[in-house]
Formats: C-alpha cells, structure tokens, sequence
C-alpha cells in the first residue's frame, strides 16, 4: 500500500507560541513527527511513502534525505496554497492500482487504533475509509454526517444531527478518488473539506472509521496532550 504525508504547512501558530521546531520537527516521546509516521507506515506494508514539504524547510529536507537511505521515500519540494493541492502535487506518486493513505504531518493518534483502520482498509469495498473521532478539540473542526452503518453522507462546518464525529485527518482513498481531485483542481476548489465534498457530490461510498482519540499538533498546548496520548 502507497502512504502520503503532507507537511507543505508553516506552522505559523506555533511559531508565534514560541515553539521554534519546524512542524514536521517537533517531537513527541522524543521522535519527530515526520519520522514517526515513517516508520509506522513502514510497519504496515508501504510500498512507498510519498511526502510533500515546503521550500522553506531545510531542517526537515535534510531528516528525511537521511531517512531515505533506509525508508521508501519519495519526496517533493513545493509551496502550495493548500492541503489539497498538496495531495495534487502528489498525484504522481500516487497514481497506479493501489489503495493509498494519507495524512497530515500533525495528525497524532495511537498505533494500535491504527493498525486496525489499516486492517479494516484493506479489507473494504468502499472507495474511501475515513478515520474520524468524536473526540473534538479544534478550532474549526469539518463534521461528519453518517447513516446508522458509518455510510458519510455528508461534510458540515456546523454540527448536524447526524454529524457526531469530526473528521481525524488520515484518509484511506482508491485510485477512483484521484479523478475526483483532478476535477477539484481544474475548478479552481481548494482546501481538503471541499475535496471530501467533492467526493461525495461524485458519488464515491465513503465509511467512517471512529478513532477514539485523535489530536492535530496546531497549538504548543497540544504537544502535552499529544505526549499524555502516546503515554
């Protein structure tokens, strides 16, 4: 199975609180967050682990070129406007007959939930397996609308009544959701909510798959939190 990593972000309000790492940098249980997920994703059968940075991360660039040496990386260099068009500049990497799974740098959750979405992934017939958490403590989460089977019916700013979890940030997609994000793209969409929308408006059949807990790195308070998570 194919991974992707999306770590293009600047991290600005980190920054701003004073945490001087680059995102992909900060380190959780004293590993950081890019080479975790790496190695996680190398545990669970990644024939390559596609990875998009920005131009301004020279820190990053060189971890990862060391990591190379023994991991299946193939990395791109890119400022972009948006995750999703960060997913877009990976398309080339990702494009052939196998499922893929992505997330964004930041996104911290447990491995053994994990390894039972991946699991559970490669065992579906769906065209997307969505992790998602009714844990919420983000400042705009996207909601996510579900039937009584975990069939997404929709993707809300606002909480709706059949909208109780949140979306996590990692995305299990089959090649068919490729051809959605071509479409996002040459439309002019951006952001990687108006992409999930997309999705559905295509048709696509997306389930979701609840995380007990998952924590997006976004503020230095969520270093702690992300720390008692792993604990």
């Amino acid at each position: 199975m194919k991974y992707a990593i999306i770590a293009a972000g600047e991290g600005s309000r980190l920054a701003k609180e004073g945490v001087k790492s680059p995102k992909p940098l900060i380190k959780i249980q004293g590993v950081p967050l890019i080479e975790r997920l790496v190695k996680l994703f190398t545990r669970y059968e990644a024939s390559s682990i596609n990875i998009i940075i920005n131009e301004q991360q020279p820190q990053t660039l060189s971890l990862l070129q060391e990591l190379q040496k023994n991991y299946p990386i193939n990395l791109v260099i890119k400022d972009t406007p948006s995750s999703m068009h960060s997913m877009y500049a990976l398309m080339p990497h990702l494009q052939g007959d196998e499922k893929f799974c992505l997330t964004t740098v930041d996104t911290l959750f447990r491995e053994e939930e994990f390894a039972k979405y991946i699991a559970a992934f490669k065992a579906s017939e769906s065209d997307g397996l969505m992790a998602v958490t009714d844990y919420i403590d983000d400042e705009k989460p996207l909601y996510v609308e579900t039937d009584k089977e975990l069939n997404i019916t929709a993707f809300c700013d606002t909480r709706q009544i059949n909208s109780k979890y949140i979306s996590g940030g990692i995305y299990g997609l089959t090649q068919k959701s490729l051809i959605t994000l071509q479409k996002c793209i040459e439309q002019g969409n951006s952001r990687m909510r108006n992409f999930q929308r997309m999705l559905i408006a295509d048709e696509l059949k997306l389930q979701a798959y609840p995380f007990n807990k998952i924590i997006d790195i976004d503020h230095a308070s969520d270093i702690q939190k992300a720390e008692i998570l792993l604990a």
